[in-house]
């Protein structure tokens, strides 16, 4: 029998319903394929696996007869190949995992293929949205939080914009059609940011401003 590990969400990709009144306006997961590259960079890896590969091939030419030489250059390559898959693996397992929703009053983001977390990050503690476009339409958008909000950048990986260890920043990472999910967040942010608060006034406060 099947075994869904989300099942007792009342929404996919949120821990509970959202309140009344907030509307999800856009749900989506990485490209596991770009999120192996950007994030995990496979391709590094392969270039620096056939490195050693050439390297190993061309120090064996001058000592033994070209079949062995290739030969000896064999296992770095069955090397590579398996890191390479192993790190596609996570990739995929991490895209499976994941869930990113903006709503019209915040990004929440279902993150974690092995422990399971969920970040709530409302329009107000959010200072900047930054888009970082890559080919083929997909891209990662970092949210700069500011307040009292701190992230861990080891909690939020790789969902993370890379590099900023000292003030984490939460990232939609390799998402497709990036441009239009950032102009959709960038309007519902603006449009909640933009609301009025209306908060009453403490009596004494109200009692001064009646005396003058």
């Amino acid at each position: 029998m099947s075994h869904d590990d989300f099942e007792i969400e009342p929404v996919e990709g949120l821990p509970a319903e959202p309140p009344k009144g907030e509307n999800i306006l856009w749900q989506g997961r990485p490209d596991w394929w770009r999120l192996a590259v950007e994030s995990l960079n496979v391709k590094w890896v392969a270039g620096y696996f056939i490195l050693l590969a050439v390297w190993r091939f061309v120090s064996q030419l001058d000592l033994l007869p070209l079949g062995q030489a290739i030969g000896a250059a064999v296992p770095f390559l069955i090397l590579g190949l398996v890191t390479c898959g192993m790190l596609t693996l996570v990739a995929v397992a991490q895209a499976r995992a994941t869930v990113y929703t903006i709503t019209d009053a915040r990004v929440a983001m279902r993150i974690g293929a092995a422990l399971n977390v969920t970040l709530n990050i409302p329009y107000t503690q959010v200072g900047n949205a930054m888009l970082d476009l890559r080919p083929g339409k997909t891209g990662t958008i970092a949210l700069e939080t500011i307040g009292e909000t701190r992230l861990s950048y080891l909690t939020c990986w790789p969902h993370v914009r890379p590099w900023h260890f000292r003030e984490a920043q939460p990232a939609l990472r390799c998402i497709p059609d990036a441009e239009h999910v950032a102009r959709l967040l960038s309007e519902a942010a603006e449009a909640r940011v933009s609301v009025p608060t209306v908060t009453r006034a403490r009596p004494q406060a109200a009692q001064a401003v009646a005396a003058e």
